[in-house]
C-alpha cells in the first residue's frame, strides 16, 4: 500500500513523497487489536517521515486521502465517496489531476465533490450549484439546483473561475469541458 499510494502521490504533484504506513505495537491486546496503525508521511525529498496529520498541509492531506481512497477503491465496500473540497491548496495540473483520478473512481462508486476549482468540475458527471442567499427572515437559505447542459455548465465554471461570466471565461470553461472529456 505504501508503495502504491507514493505513485499515485507523484502524479498528484507531489513527486518527492513518501508515504509509509507502519504497524506498531500496543502493550495489551484489546477491542482495536494488538496493534494500532501509523500513517508517515514526508512531503519533500530529504526530510524525514512523520505523523501525517501533523506534518501535512492541507493540500497535502487532501491529496493523500485521495490516493489512498484511489489504491483501497476496489477493496472498499463502501458505494459511494464523499471529498468536501478536496482542491484544498492546490491549481493548476494538480487539480487535473485530482479531477482525472476522481472521475476514475466514479467508474466504479458513486462520487460526491465539494470544490471550488472549476479544473475539477469539469470532470464531473452532474454538476451541482450550490447557493446561499438571505431568505425573508434574515436567515440564508441554501438552494441547490442541477446544472443542465453544457452552456449552463460552462457559464458556472466561467463563475468559478474568474467571478463573473466573461467571453474569455467561458471560453476556457468550454476548453476544460472538452478536456475532461477526453478532447
Amino acid at each position: 500500500m505504501s508503495a502504491e499510494v507514493t505513485s499515485e502521490l507523484t502524479g498528484l504533484h507531489l513527486a518527492g513523497s513518501r508515504f509509509e504506513v507502519e504497524l506498531e505495537s500496543r502493550h495489551e491486546l484489546g477491542a482495536g487489536g494488538a496493534e494500532q496503525v501509523m500513517m508517515r508521511f514526508s512531503a519533500n525529498p530529504g526530510e524525514p517521515l512523520g505523523a501525517l496529520a501533523r506534518v501535512a498541509s492541507g493540500g497535502e492531506l487532501a491529496r493523500v486521502m485521495l490516493a489512498i481512497k484511489t489504491v483501497g477503491a476496489e477493496a472498499d465496500r463502501l458505494p459511494t465517496l464523499i471529498f468536501d473540497e478536496v482542491d484544498a491548496g492546490i491549481g493548476g495540473e494538480a487539480a487535473i489531476q485530482v479531477g482525472v483520478r476522481l472521475r476514475a473512481l466514479g467508474a466504479g462508486k458513486q462520487v460526491l465533490v465539494v470544490t471550488h476549482l472549476a479544473q475539477i468540475a469539469a470532470f464531473a458527471d452532474h454538476h451541482l450549484q450550490v447557493v446561499k442567499a438571505p431568505g425573508s427572515e434574515g436567515r440564508n437559505l441554501v438552494k441547490v439546483r442541477e446544472l443542465a447542459g453544457g452552456d449552463e455548465r460552462a457559464a458556472e465554471l466561467a463563475r468559478m473561475m474568474s467571478g463573473s461570466v466573461t467571453e474569455k471565461a467561458l471560453a476556457r470553461a468550454h476548453e476544460l469541458l472538452e478536456e475532461a472529456r477526453g478532447g
